[in-house]
């Protein structure tokens, strides 16, 4: 068999934040351009997000965040996908995120940063141009 498997998302909502409706915008936008996508829910854990990445052998991981809480809680889902051996998953977030704390996130390795009101369309081109599968789906 040669087919490709398709690219595969996780998209988390860390921490407290319970307002989610553009975490499932964008899960649904991508999962209709054809990736597989998993959504976690509210309330994630970084624990919980990264083990999931590891269980759904993720390609990439997207975080969504309102809270403020970014540099509390996605350095914290770094090091956790780091601790289980995903150092080469894809990183993207979206939510609130002021212009000034990007570098930070950048420099944990995120390679893009959406705001409110980016066009779906935006996101998903950008994930066609960037993620690609990492595999055949057995890791050691």
């Amino acid at each position: 068999m040669t087919q490709e498997r398709k690219v595969k998302i996780v998209v988390a909502k860390p921490g407290l934040d319970g307002h989610d409706r553009g975490a499932k915008v964008v899960a649904r936008a991508l999962r209709d351009a054809g990736f597989e996508v998993v959504y976690t829910g509210i309330r994630q854990t970084p624990e919980m997000i990264a083990e999931t990445a590891l269980q759904e052998d993720a390609d990439a991981v997207g975080l969504s965040i309102l809270s403020g809480a970014h540099l509390e809680l996605f350095p914290r889902v770094v090091e956790e996908l780091k601790k289980r051996g995903l150092d080469d998953v894809v990183l993207f977030a979206g939510g609130i995120i002021p212009q000034e704390d990007v570098p930070e996130l950048e420099r944990l390795g995120f390679k893009a940063i959406f705001g409110p009101g980016t066009p779906t369309t935006e996101i998903v081109e950008w994930v066609r141009q960037n993620v690609q599968p990492r595999g055949a789906g057995v890791r050691s």
